[in-house]
C-alpha cells in the first residue's frame, strides 16, 4: 500500500464525517416514515472526510503581514488558534502555550489558491496509466467527476504544498464541450481524496469551447466547428430543463415512483439550480461573449473563464457580468485561439473593475503561484496601469477563493477565517523568496527547516535532497 511517509501517524486516527454538504442534482426530501425506502438519491454522495488536525496555537511575530484585504503590517503579528485566525495587528496577545515563529525579515500571506489545477488527475509519472483527466468517450460527459480519478499520494502534490499552496480545484481536462465535475480540495497529506476534499464547498462543472473539443471529435461525428460545440452545449441543457422539472416536481409531493437518474443531467441541472459553479475553458474574446449568451439563454452563471488569453478585450463585459478570469501571467501563443496574448492581460481586467485570478494549469507552475503573479503585477505596472501589491495577491489567494465560493472562509488574513497562512523568507513577490512554513487549517503541514513536516511519497524515498527544498 502506498503511503505517505510524513505526517501518516496523524492520518491513522479515525476521519469522522465532517461538513457533509450533499450537492446530488435530485436532493429530494427525506421520505416519510410510510415510504422511508433508502435508496441512492437520499443517501450522502461522496461526502467529505476532511478532519481538521491538531496543532497547538501558533503566534507569528515581528512579520509583514500581507493580509490580502488592503492593509499591509509592518512588523506585525498573527495568532492562529484551532484552526482559526484570532488576531492580527502591530500588538497581538498570545495564550501560554503558544509556539512562538519568529517572522523578522519574513512575510505572511494568505495560503495559495489555485482553482485550475489537474494534480491528481494528470499524476505523475506522466504515463497513459496516470493519465486520468479526460473522459475523451463523447463531446458531453458531465456524469464524470474528477475526484472519481484522483490519486492522493501524486508526487507533485508535496511539491505544491512547499510552494505555498493550501486549497486547490482539482479539475476535468478539456477535450469535452462538458467535461464533468471538479473537486475542491484541502491540499494536505491525505490516503484518500475524500480526506482532502474541503468541506461544503460547491462543485464546479468544466466546460471548453474552442478548438479542443474541434480536434478531438471532428473525425468521431462532432462537433467539428465552433457552431457544433454551440449545438452541443444547448442540446445538453434542454435535456438538463427537463431533467430538472421533472425531479423538481416529484420532489415536491414524492406521489408515484421518482423519475429515473440520469447522471449527465444530474450535473447540469445542480448548474441550472445555481449549486454548481461552471468553470470555463475559454480563450476567444468573441467566444466568451456568446457562452455568456449560452447562459443567458439557460439562466445561468459562469463563475470564471480560465486561460481567457483575450479577455483584456472584452473586461468590460465581463466585470458587468460579475464574472472572473483565470488567466496565466504570460503563456500564449501555443495554438491558433491563444495567439493574441498580452502580459497586462490581468492587469487590464483589474483597471475595468473585473476579478482576475493567476490560475497555473500546471504542475511545475503551481509551485511558483507567487512568482507568476508578481510577473503579472510588474507587467501592468510597466504599461502604466498602477496595480497594487494587495491586488496582486487577491490575484492568487481571495479571488480564486471566490471562483470557489470560498472567499468567506478563506483568502485573507481575519480573524475568523480558517488559518490558512504561509510564511515567506522574504517578499512573497521576490523571484528568491520561498515558503518558509506553511499552514493549512492552522495545521503545520509544510516547514522547509524541519524534514518531519516535508511531505514526501514513496516515489520520493531516498531522494536528497528532500522534495520541495529546492523550491
Amino acid at each position: 500500500m502506498r503511503t505517505f511517509i510524513a505526517a501518516l501517524a496523524a492520518l491513522l486516527v479515525g476521519c469522522a464525517s465532517a461538513g457533509r454538504r450533499t450537492i446530488a442534482a435530485p436532493a429530494p426530501a427525506t421520505p416519510s416514515a410510510a415510504t422511508a425506502e433508502s435508496t441512492s438519491t437520499t443517501r450522502p454522495q461522496y461526502p467529505s472526510t476532511y478532519v481538521r488536525h491538531p496543532n497547538p496555537p501558533v503566534v507569528i511575530r515581528n512579520a509583514t503581514i500581507m493580509t490580502a484585504t488592503g492593509q499591509e503590517i509592518p512588523n506585525g503579528s498573527i495568532l492562529l488558534k484551532d484552526g482559526r485566525i484570532v488576531a492580527v495587528g502591530t500588538k497581538v496577545d498570545a495564550p501560554a502555550d503558544a509556539v512562538v515563529v519568529d517572522g523578522t525579515g519574513k512575510y505572511v500571506t494568505p495560503g495559495l489558491i489555485d482553482d485550475h489545477s489537474h494534480l491528481g488527475v494528470y499524476a505523475a509519472p506522466g504515463t497513459d496509466a496516470e493519465s486520468d483527466g479526460n473522459e475523451a468517450t463523447n463531446p458531453v460527459t458531465a456524469e464524470v467527476w474528477a475526484e472519481h480519478s484522483f490519486w492522493p499520494q501524486d508526487p507533485q502534490i508535496p511539491l505544491a504544498i512547499a510552494g505555498g499552496i493550501t486549497t486547490i480545484q482539482a479539475l476535468p481536462g478539456s477535450a469535452n464541450l462538458i467535461g464533468g465535475r471538479s473537486a475542491i480540495l484541502k491540499l494536505i497529506p491525505a490516503r484518500t481524496v475524500q480526506e482532502m476534499k474541503f468541506p461544503g464547498a460547491r462543485s464546479g462543472l468544466k466546460m471548453a469551447c474552442g478548438e479542443n473539443p474541434k480536434r478531438v471529435y471532428r473525425m468521431r461525428g462532432g462537433p467539428s466547428t465552433r457552431m457544433g460545440n454551440m449545438a452541443g452545449y444547448r442540446a445538453a441543457f434542454i435535456q438538463a430543463e427537463l431533467y430538472r422539472r421533472k425531479w423538481d416536481a416529484w420532489n415536491k409531493d414524492h406521489k408515484g415512483d421518482p423519475p429515473e437518474r440520469n447522471l449527465r443531467s444530474e450535473s447540469l441541472a445542480e448548474v441550472l439550480r445555481g449549486n454548481m459553479y461552471v468553470q470555463n475553458h475559454c480563450y476567444r474574446a468573441d467566444e466568451m461573449a456568446q457562452m455568456l449568451d449560452l447562459a443567458h439563454e439557460f439562466g445561468f452563471k459562469i463563475r470564471s473563464f480560465h486561460h481567457a488569453v483575450e479577455s483584456y478585450k472584452i473586461a468590460d463585459l465581463l466585470a458587468k457580468e460579475g464574472t472572473s478570469v483565470s488567466v496565466w501571467a504570460d503563456w500564449w501563443g501555443f495554438k491558433e485561439e491563444a495567439m493574441d496574448g498580452i502580459k497586462q492581460n490581468a492587469a487590464l481586467n483589474q483597471q475595468a473593475g473585473g476579478r482576475p485570478i493567476i490560475h497555473s494549469d500546471d504542475p511545475s507552475g503551481i509551485q511558483r503561484l507567487n512568482q507568476e503573479a508578481a510577473k503579472a503585477m510588474y507587467a501592468g505596472q510597466r504599461s502604466g496601469i498602477p496595480i497594487t501589491r494587495d491586488q496582486a495577491l487577491r490575484w492568487i489567494t481571495v479571488n480564486p477563493a471566490w471562483a470557489l465560493g470560498l472567499d468567506s472562509i478563506v483568502g485573507t488574513l481575519e480573524p475568523g477565517k480558517m488559518a490558512d497562512v504561509v510564511v515567506w523568507s522574504g517578499d512573497p513577490f521576490s523571484v528568491y523568496s520561498k515558503a518558509a512554513q506553511v499552514y493549512n487549517d492552522g495545521w503545520l503541514t509544510y516547514d522547509r527547516a524541519d524534514p518531519a513536516h516535508q511531505p514526501r511519497t514513496d516515489f520520493e524515498l531516498g531522494q536528497m535532497p528532500a522534495p520541495g527544498s529546492d523550491r
